[in-house]
């Protein structure tokens, strides 16, 4: 199999692009430690993917706390080894606020959660990437970290970031056997996250989120959004061996919506 007697740990696992990208990577062979703050939510997916003949393992955990990071990683090889692919995909988007409204409090927690927490991982897995040869780190960053949105700026700065700190892992590692790189999915309707902006910016615009998010759609080149699957299916490659040769790359998978 693909990922065949790997371990992989995905955050975020509970719903959304995390729960469909540890399917993929399941389904594939690798044994997946799911981690989220919402234990129903990953004990569903890890009762899913076992049910399927696979294995997973799930641990709740909230992000913002490095604590909780080592306690991801711990449990991942307490329950089946050495850590092969960290997936960094749980996220926050922080209130839809413009900059002059948006408090401290708040910016530091989208950036601890979807920043500080993969550099946090990062730092726990890499010493045993390293001393082993192989293994790769694939951070989920967003289109809009690369054609930005008003009343994002928490979100929007922390993904770009994340690109940032997918270049500099990739540099570092990359003589040592180590591949990072980051996918840039375009809007992916479906998912919590994205049903709540729309509420949201509703509320906070006072019109029809839907307006706005049509608009949106109706300029990516496929004229549609994209799906979990098709997310968790560019996932599933990078963190194979078959883009053994890529690192230090950002992927969009946007249907088209952004050219760099």
């Amino acid at each position: 199999m693909l990922l065949g007697g790997r371990v992989a740990i995905v955050t975020g696992g509970g719903r959304g692009i995390g729960r469909a990208i540890a399917h993929q990577l399941a389904s594939a062979g690798a044994a997946v430690v799911l981690a989220a703050r919402t234990t129903a939510e990953i004990d569903q997916v890890a009762a899913e993917i076992q049910a399927a003949g696979g294995r997973a393992f799930p641990v709740t955990a909230d992000l913002t706390y490095e604590a909780d990071c080592q306690k991801i990683v711990q449990a991942a090889r307490k329950s089946f080894g050495a850590i092969d692919i960290v997936v960094n995909n749980a996220a926050i988007y922080g209130p839809v606020q413009p900059i002059e409204k948006f408090s401290a409090q708040d910016w530091d927690e989208v950036l601890a959660v979807n920043l500080r927490a993969p550099m946090l991982l990062a730092k726990l897995v890499l010493p045993e990437m390293y001393a082993r040869g192989s293994g790769s780190i694939l951070n989920i960053s967003t289109v809009g970290a690369k054609a930005a949105f008003a009343l994002s700026a928490a979100y929007t700065a922390s993904k770009a970031g994340l690109i940032g700190l997918t270049r500099v892992l990739a540099a570092e590692g990359a003589r040592k056997g180590v591949r990072v790189n980051a996918l840039c999915p375009g809007p992916v309707t479906e998912t919590k996250m994205s049903q709540d902006l729309r509420r949201e910016f509703s509320a906070y615009l006072g019109s029809g989120g839907d307006e706005g998010l049509q608009r949106m759609i109706e300029g990516i080149l496929q004229g549609r959004p994209q799906t979990a699957e098709e997310i968790a299916s560019a996932a599933l490659f990078l963190v194979s061996d078959q883009a053994r040769a890529i690192t230090g790359q950002t992927l969009n998978v946007d249907g088209g919506m952004a050219f760099y």
